[in-house]
Order: structure tokens, then sequence, then C-alpha cells
């Protein structure tokens, strides 16, 4: 079983790391799990290259990345399960559900904020537009 694992170093995500650890023995083999966090693209602006270069850009993804992965890495280092730890840049749900079909996983397991039905349709919903994209099966930790 390969689990791809996202996360954004909230609580919600961390029960969804914990939820993976609890049930592991369910499984013949301990799975393998994707650990992802994504981040957000800096938006382009007119000229930016020239204040900015790529490398500092690159700089900011991966401190902000490792710093949403820290908890989880701890968690399931702890717990003894192997991962694989990346950190993508795009939009959050679709490079979820990309990076979940080109690395061959199972299932899909996020975090929800649990916000109301009132508060999804308004601001929408990760959760909900990922469910909507996936191909794979979607747990939501609750």
């Amino acid at each position: 079983m390969k689990i791809l694992l996202a996360v954004d170093g909230s609580r919600h995500s961390l029960d969804a790391v914990a939820c993976v650890i609890e049930h592991a023995d369910w499984y013949r083999k301990p799975p393998q799990i994707e650990l992802v966090t994504v981040q957000l693209p800096v938006p382009k602006l007119p000229r930016m290259r020239l204040v900015v270069g790529k490398g500092q850009i690159q700089k900011y993804y991966d401190e902000e990345g490792g710093r949403h992965l820290a908890a989880a890495k701890k968690k399931l280092a702890a717990a003894g399960l192997r991962f694989q730890a990346r950190i993508l840049v795009g939009s959050v749900a679709e490079s979820i559900v990309s990076h979940a079909r080109s690395t061959g996983c199972d299932l899909i397991c996020i975090g929800d904020r649990g916000r109301s039905e009132v508060g999804k349709m308004l601001i929408g919903s990760t959760a909900t537009k990922l469910m909507q994209l996936s191909h794979l099966p979607v747990l939501l930790v609750k």
C-alpha cells in the first residue's frame, strides 16, 4: 500500500499523520508513505526577477515546506515508518492529485479543517476539490 500523506503543519494535518501511524499495522507490510506539502507559487510580477532570483524563491519554498513537514517527519520517524518527504509547488488539490498519480499511490490521506457547510460553500475547501479531482480514494481525518 502506498499512501500520499499531505500535510501543512496544522493540527488537523498532524491528526492525519497520527491516523496513518495508528493504522499502519492493518497492512501485510508497512505502508510506503509519500509525505508532501504544497506551497502556493509566488506571484509573477513584472520585472520581479530583477529583484528576486530563482534561488531566493526556491530557498523560500524549501524553508516554508520544511517547516510544514517537520512535525510530521518526527512523528513518522518515531513510529518507525519509512517515508519520502517532498515539497510541491502549485495549486494544492491539483498538485496532490498529480503527485499521487505520478508516484503510483493507492490512497490520499489529509486532515480536514472541519468547516461548516456554509463555510465550505463560501470559501471552498481543498478537501472537497481534492475529492472531486482524485481518481483515488481520499481519507479525510477530522
